[in-house]
C-alpha cells in the first residue's frame, strides 16, 4: 500500500523506500480512511505472525546445526565432512534468515505502529455521540 505521491514523514512500506498513501486518505471521509488503514493493519499482522514463525524454525535449524558440530567435536557422533558441511550451512543460514526476519519484523511493527496512530488521530476528529443514557 504504497505510492509515490505520499506524505514525508508518513507510515514508511515493509521495505522502507516509499511513505505509506495518505494523499488519497483525504479526498475519502474519515470512516473510509479509517478502514483503509485498518485493513493495511491487518495485512502488516499477518506478514508479522510469518516472521515469527519462520524465525522460530530459523533458530531451531540454527541450533539443531550447533548441536550436530559440537557432538562432532566432542566425538559423540563420528565424524562426516558430509555432515559437518550440512551443519555449518544450517547455523550460517538459519542465522542469516533469522536475521532477515528480525529486520522485516521491526520494520513491519514500525509501519503497524506509525498506522495506528494516524488510525487514532482520524477516530479522535470524528464527533462521535453517547447513545443510550438521555
Amino acid at each position: 500500500m504504497t505510492a509515490p505521491n505520499a506524505k514525508p514523514g508518513g507510515p514508511r512500506s515493509r521495505s522502507g523506500s516509499q511513505p505509506m498513501v495518505h494523499s488519497r486518505f483525504h479526498e475519502d471521509d474519515e470512516e473510509d480512511q479509517i478502514l483503509r488503514i485498518e485493513a493495511y493493519i491487518e495485512e502488516h499482522a499477518v506478514v508479522v505472525e510469518r516472521c515469527l514463525k519462520i524465525i522460530v524454525v530459523s533458530k531451531f535449524a540454527a541450533a539443531s546445526g550447533g548441536i550436530l558440530i559440537l557432538a562432532m567435536i566432542i566425538g559423540a557422533i563420528r565424524f562426516n565432512a558430509t555432515a559437518l558441511i550440512g551443519a555449518i550451512a544450517a547455523v550460517i543460514g538459519g542465522t542469516v534468515v533469522l536475521g532477515s526476519n528480525a529486520s522485516t519484523m521491526k520494520q513491519t511493527t514500525s509501519d503497524m505502529k506509525d498506522a495506528e496512530a494516524r488510525r487514532a488521530e482520524l477516530i479522535s476528529r470524528i464527533d462521535l455521540q453517547v447513545v443510550g443514557n438521555e
